[in-house]
């Protein structure tokens, strides 16, 4: 019988203002909020300091960005450090003159930072034109230890990417959080949004069950320009049942009891990890295979 290793996780999905000091001050209130109420590991909305600004693409722009460290981690680490918490945040990193990153940082609960994802899949579509400001990321998929689980970061569009996701299980983590910034324009179908936002809970949750271990999605909520964010954050345990979900429209901590015991007790279940084919799987690193082999140089 194994014994349970209970943590408690907590997404906190919010409005952003034009004001990043608001922003912070009202995120680090709801991440003492969601510690007061027992969360161990809190987990923050993609880019939240301010709007989602890869709506267009403006130069002016990139005077949001800040180095890591830097103040917003400095604001974090100091909040983990005081409530004694994991947290999980999002920053637009400057990290060299003309290189920029959508980072997420994981500060460990006595204020160090464990460790740095830089997101690795950048999209360029109409509203998300992130190519535009972020280099794709260099450190690969990882996982942290921290006090209270070994925790992996995707970031937004890396959550269509199941390749990320089995890779950062491959590197330890039992918990995958997915800082996320994700809705629908205004002229957009009710009925087409509704199946989009399904299609990206399924996603996600089909990362859990076929990794065998939880995942966190923190969306933020609101409406910015011709956006609308349709919150829905929520935490998926190992078999992708939702234990949490939040609101399409209101700020809110998404909270559920986790039992990381389950991970190995999931996975003894379904082997997924011990019956991956290894030896059988090169082609995944080709671009496209296609239906024929393709013709060989002589």
């Amino acid at each position: 019988m194994r014994r349970p290793r209970e943590v408690q996780l907590a997404a906190v999905q919010t409005l952003c203002t034009d004001d990043p000091k608001e922003n912070l001050d009202k995120t680090l209130d709801f991440v003492a909020a969601a510690a007061r109420d027992g969360a161990q590991i809190v987990c923050l909305q993609e880019l939240f300091r301010g709007p989602y600004f890869p709506v267009a693409e403006e130069h002016e722009a990139f005077e949001l960005a800040e180095p890591v460290p830097g103040p917003t981690t400095e604001a974090l680490s100091e909040a983990a450090r005081r409530l004694g918490i994991v947290i999980v945040g999002s920053v637009f990193e400057r990290r060299a003159p003309g290189l920029y990153h959508n980072t997420a940082v994981v500060l460990d609960a006595d204020g160090s930072l464990a460790g740095l994802y830089r997101k690795m899949h950048i999209p360029d579509d109409p509203g998300y034109y992130e190519k535009f400001y972020f280099t794709p990321g260099d450190l690969g998929f990882r996982a942290f230890r921290t006090r209270f689980a070994a925790v992996g970061v995707c970031v937004c569009w890396d959550q269509w990417f199941p390749e990320a996701a089995r890779l950062t299980a491959l590197a330890g983590a039992e918990i995958i959080v997915y800082p996320t910034a994700i809705g629908h324009a205004h002229e957009q179908p009710e009925s087409e949004w509704h199946a989009e936002r399904e299609a990206w809970r399924l996603s996600m949750r089909a990362h859990a069950v076929a990794n065998g271990l939880y995942v966190v999605a923190v969306n933020r909520v609101g409406t910015e320009g011709d956006k609308t964010f349709w919150g829905s954050s929520f935490i998926a345990d190992p078999l992708g049942t939702l234990l949490a979900e939040g609101d399409e429209r209101e700020e809110q901590i998404v909270s559920a009891r986790c039992d990381l015991a389950r991970i190995d007790s999931v996975r003894t279940q379904w082997p997924f990890f011990r019956d991956r084919r290894i030896d059988a799987y090169a082609d995944l690193q080709r671009r496209y295979v296609g239906l024929e082999p393709e013709p060989r140089a002589r």
